[in-house]
């Protein structure tokens, strides 16, 4: 979607925090501004909105639940750390030639693998016409060769990816909504349509959050899916980062993997290293 087709972005002083912070709405000029600000604050607008604070950019979709952040000084920076540890998908396919993504947000992911993993032609599906209308607001390159954002339902695409000739190496699976985990991909059904839908070398990545019985059904169906080969990352701030892997012969040779983490963190500034070494450990506990 364009800025042309999209609704336009309307600027106004914050209600939160310091002066200088602004929000910016997809709403009219000649909207009631104070209506929709009251709407903000009491959690009954029910669109996403951007908080700048003059550093950092903030994609929301309620005051309680940050999609993503952009730095204004790097922003093409991953700045939270789920959306790093999801990059860990380069210890083990370093040169995928496509990456599919359900889930746009502010774009941090596919900005990062456009610059980053220049092998890849890059696809995002994304289920809200909102959210891809603030793409300029977070200086996502415009579609190109290289990169494509589409608006429908990522689990869809999927299915017909499947059916496709040309697979994804990688599927990255960031897809929230305001009430948590779309309900389009909660279903062994769906996790079996990705296994179906990567290449033979595929990996699957996924972010889940939110409640922890819904993420203990989502690795269960994951892992039947994948026949159970599965790494994950527990991480701080309460997020679990799955990786699946099609390839019915995986078997991660860690010491070459630990080599590998240190190129990558030479090239890209991420800390893989701290990746390679959580994911071998928590291998070895799910073993044992």
């Amino acid at each position: 979607m364009s800025r042309s087709e999209a609704a336009p972005v309307l600027v106004l002083p914050s209600p939160f925090f310091s002066d200088s912070d602004t929000i910016r709405l997809l709403e009219p000029a000649d909207c009631d501004s104070q209506a929709v600000l009251r709407k903000v604050v009491s959690g009954e607008y029910d669109r996403p909105f951007v908080i700048d604070d003059g550093s950092t950019r903030t994609l929301h979709f309620s005051l309680s639940l940050i999609q993503s952040t952009m730095s204004l000084k790097e922003p093409f920076a991953l700045e939270l750390d789920y959306t790093q540890a999801m990059m860990s998908f380069l210890l083990f396919l370093a040169r995928p030639q496509q990456i599919f993504m359900l889930g746009l947000g502010g774009g941090s992911l596919a900005k990062f693998c456009w610059r980053h993993v220049g092998s890849a032609r890059i696809t995002v599906v994304e289920i809200d016409p909102d959210v891809i209308a603030f793409r300029d607001e977070f200086e996502l390159p415009p579609d190109d060769a290289r990169l494509t954002v589409i608006q429908g339902d990522g689990a869809d695409h999927v299915q017909a990816l499947g059916a496709a000739g040309d697979k994804p190496d990688v599927i990255m699976m960031d897809a929230f909504d305001r009430h948590g985990l779309s309900g389009s991909v909660s279903s062994v059904g769906f996790y079996w349509s990705v296994h179906n839908a990567l290449s033979g070398r595929g990996i699957m990545v996924a972010n889940l959050a939110g409640d922890k019985a819904d993420r203990g059904e989502h690795m269960a169906m994951i892992g039947e899916a994948f026949d159970e080969r599965v790494l994950s990352l527990s991480l701080p701030d309460g997020n679990d980062i799955v990786l699946a892997f099609k390839n019915p012969a995986f078997a991660p040779r860690w010491r070459e993997i630990a080599n590998q983490a240190k190129a990558l963190r030479a090239r890209t500034g991420l800390d893989f290293p701290k990746f390679a070494q959580r994911l071998e450990r928590n291998s070895r506990l799910r073993y044992l």
